[in-house]
C-alpha cells in the first residue's frame, strides 16, 4: 500500500506528500486515527485528499495510507431499513460502539452487519452457465423486500457450486468456474460510488411514477426512471413534499438521501418513517427504505459523498428489477460542499464561486437514474426516478445551481413561498412548473382515463392561465368589471385551486388520490364550467350561477372514499345537472 506523510491541513482538505503510487479517488486512512479520506487531485507526489471527518488536530508529519481501492459500497442483504452517514457507515452500530449519540472521529463499523446470518435460498444450480447480473437465489430482508443475489459484474463462467443454508453476508454461498480460474460468491458485493452500475439496454420513460398527489399526477407528472427538481425557497415544502412522495409513490425501494440539510429535519424523518405504515403493505415505512443522514454540522465533504452512496445502492436494487424511488435533499447543500473543496484546491471559479464543473457533476448525478434493461439472462426491468430538492437563497432560482438542474431535468415542481403561507399544499405553483414528459405519457394517462384524461387536463390548464390574466385586471378594476364569462372562469379557476389541487396530507383520505378518482374531480370541476357556459348562453344570471349549492358537494368530493368515487361522482353529476336546468328555469321564469 502506497503510504505518505502530511504536508498540510486547510479545513476538510489535507494535502500528503510521498504518493506517487496512489491513484485518483482512492480511499485513504488520514493520521494514527485513521480518518477517512479520499483523493480529489494529485502532482507529482503530492495528494490532496478529502477527509471525511473532522481534521481538527491534525498536523504535518503524520501519516497517510491509501487503501489502493475507490470509495465503495457494501451491496448485500441488512440495507433495508439501515441509516447511514454520507459514507455508508452505520449510525446506530456507531452508536453502540462508542456508547455515545455523537459521531467519534476515526471508528471503523462494517456497513453491513458481519455477524448477522441470512437464510438463503438458491434459485440457480450446478453445472449452469452464469453471467454478471443472472439470479443466484434470494434472500428475504424484511418482511415486504425480498432481495436477488445476483452473480457480479465482470463473473462469467461455469456454476460449480451453491446451495441453500444460513450465511453470514462474508461466507461462501457458491464457486463459479471461470476462464481465470474459480470465484468464490458470497452475499456481498462492493461497488465504486463514482461509477454507474451497467445495464443492458436503456428503455424510453412512456409510463409515470403515479403518486397520489393530485398537481403532480395531472399536471406535472414524473416518469418511472425519471428526473425531477423541487427548487423553493426556505419553509415552502420541499421536506414535506419528498416525504409524501416517499411514502406513497409507486415505488418498491425509497432512498432518501438528507445532504446537509439541518439535523432536526432528519430527526424527524428518522422518528416519523419507522411509526408510519406503508399503504401498500401495512408494514412500516421503513421495511422498504434506507436512510441516509449527512446533517448540516457533520462534515461538508462528506455531502458530496453521501448523494454517490445514494444511488449506487438504489442502483444496486434497480438491477433486481425493483422500481426505486431516490429522494436528494437538497442538492444545493451538496453544490455547497463543491464549491468549498473547489476553493481549497484554488481552482478557477465559475458562477458565484461555484466551480465551473457544477453542471456536468449535476449531470452525472441525474443521468445514473433511468428505465432500463439489467443485466443477466433474464432480462430484468428495473426503474430508478431520481427528485432533488434545491434550496436556492431566497427562492431566486437565477442562481447557478437550480439553473444548472433545470437544464438537465425534465420535470419542474416550482415551490412557492405565497402559496406555502397560504397553506395551499403542495405549494407547487402550476403557472411556473412544468413537466416535459407529458407528450411520452399522454397515451398512458388516457387509458386509464377513458381516453379524456390529457384532454380535461388542458382544459384546467388554460383556466388557471385565463385567471392569472384576468387577476391583473381584478386588481386594477374590481371583479365586477368583468364579463360574466370572465367571472365564471374566476371561479371555475378558484375551484381547480381549491378543491382540486390543494391537497391535505394529515387527511387520511385526502392525503392519497387514486388516478380514477383524480379523473372524477377532474371531470367534475370542468362540468360546472362547461355548465354555466350553456346556461349562460341561455341568459342564466352570473350570481346564480356562482351560488349553486352543488359547489360544495364538488368541494366535498375530494373526501369521498375510493371504494365510493363512483357512484358519488354520478349522484355529484346528476345533481350538477338538475340545479344548472333550475337556474335555467329560474332566468325563464
Amino acid at each position: 500500500m502506497s503510504t505518505g506523510t502530511i504536508l498540510k491541513v486547510a479545513g476538510p482538505l489535507v494535502v500528503a506528500t510521498g504518493m506517487r503510487d496512489a491513484n485518483m479517488y482512492d480511499v485513504v486512512r488520514v493520521s494514527r486515527e485513521r480518518l477517512i479520506g479520499e483523493i480529489i487531485e494529485m502532482h507529482g507526489d503530492q495528494a490532496s485528499i478529502q477527509v471525511y471527518e473532522e481534521t481538527q488536530g491534525l498536523g504535518p508529519g503524520e501519516p497517510v495510507e491509501s487503501m489502493e481501492v475507490p470509495l465503495s459500497v457494501e451491496l448485500g442483504p441488512g440495507l433495508m431499513g439501515s441509516i447511514y452517514d454520507g459514507i455508508q457507515r452505520p449510525l446506530n452500530k456507531i452508536m453502540e460502539a462508542t456508547n455515545s449519540n455523537l459521531l467519534s472521529r476515526g471508528v471503523e463499523v462494517a456497513a453491513l452487519d458481519r455477524a448477522k446470518k441470512w437464510e438463503f435460498v438458491a434459485t440457480a444450480s450446478v453445472g449452469e452457465e452464469v453471467e454478471a447480473g443472472d439470479i443466484l437465489g434470494t434472500v428475504r430482508e424484511t418482511p415486504v423486500v425480498v432481495q436477488k443475489i445476483m452473480v457480479p459484474y465482470g463473473v462469467k463462467g461455469k456454476l460449480k457450486s451453491i446451495s441453500s443454508g444460513s450465511y453470514t453476508v462474508e461466507e461462501t454461498i457458491g464457486v463459479v468456474e471461470t476462464e481465470k480460474g474459480d470465484v468464490t460468491l458470497t452475499l456481498m458485493q462492493k461497488w465504486p460510488v463514482r461509477r454507474g452500475r451497467p445495464y443492458a439496454k436503456k428503455l424510453p420513460p412512456d409510463m409515470p411514477l403515479v403518486t397520489g398527489q393530485r398537481v403532480v399526477d395531472a399536471f406535472f407528472p414524473i416518469a418511472k426512471g425519471g428526473v425531477a427538481a423541487i427548487p423553493g425557497p426556505f419553509g415552502s415544502g420541499k421536506t414535506v413534499t419528498q416525504h409524501q412522495l416517499a411514502k406513497w409513490a409507486e415505488a418498491d425501494i425509497v432512498v432518501y438521501i438528507g445532504c446537509g440539510e439541518r439535523g432536526n429535519e432528519m430527526t424527524d424523518v428518522l422518528n416519523e418513517f419507522p411509526e408510519l405504515q406503508d399503504p401498500r403493505t401495512g408494514e412500516s415505512l421503513m421495511q422498504r427504505t434506507i436512510l441516509i443522514a449527512n446533517t448540516s454540522d457533520m462534515p461538508v465533504a462528506a455531502r458530496e459523498a453521501s448523494i454517490y452512496t445514494g444511488i449506487t445502492m438504489a442502483e444496486y436494487f434497480r438491477d433486481m428489477g425493483y422500481s426505486v424511488a431516490l429522494m436528494a435533499d437538497s442538492t444545493s447543500r451538496w453544490a455547497e460542499a463543491l464549491r468549498e473543496m473547489s476553493g481549497r484546491l484554488e481552482e478557477m471559479p465559475g458562477e458565484e464561486g461555484y466551480p465551473a464543473y457544477l453542471g456536468s457533476r449535476l449531470a452525472q448525478f441525474y443521468e445514473r437514474a433511468g428505465r432500463v434493461i439489467s443485466l443477466g439472462r433474464e432480462g430484468r426491468e428495473g426503474q430508478l426516478s431520481a427528485i432533488g430538492a434545491v434550496s436556492p437563497p431566497g427562492g431566486d432560482i437565477s442562481e447557478p445551481v437550480s439553473q444548472a438542474t433545470l437544464r438537465i431535468v425534465k420535470v419542474f415542481w416550482g415551490l412557492d413561498s405565497e402559496l406555502a403561507y397560504q397553506r395551499h399544499f403542495p405549494a407547487i405553483n402550476w403557472l411556473t412548473s412544468y413537466s416535459l414528459y407529458l407528450d411520452d405519457l399522454g397515451e398512458w394517462f388516457d387509458k386509464a382515463a377513458d381516453g379524456n384524461w390529457m384532454e380535461t387536463r388542458q382544459h384546467l390548464m388554460s383556466l388557471l392561465q385565463d385567471e392569472a390574466s384576468l387577476n391583473e385586471i381584478v386588481k386594477m378594476v374590481g371583479m365586477d368589471a368583468l364579463s360574466p364569462q370572465d367571472r365564471l372562469k374566476m371561479e371555475a379557476a378558484r375551484s381547480i385551486r381549491e378543491d382540486f389541487l390543494h391537497q391535505n396530507s394529515f387527511d387520511e383520505i385526502d392525503t392519497y388520490t387514486s388516478l380514477q378518482k383524480q379523473f372524477a374531480m377532474m371531470r367534475l370541476v370542468y362540468a360546472f364550467y362547461e355548465g354555466g357556459v350553456k346556461a349562460l348562453g341561455e341568459g342564466a344570471n352570473i350570481n346564480d350561477i356562482v351560488a349553486m349549492k352543488t359547489r360544495e358537494r364538488i368541494g366535498r368530493f375530494k373526501y369521498t372514499k375510493e371504494d365510493e368515487v363512483q357512484a358519488e361522482y354520478t349522484k355529484v353529476l346528476n345533481e350538477l345537472s338538475a340545479e344548472f336546468a333550475e337556474v335555467a328555469a329560474k332566468e325563464d321564469r
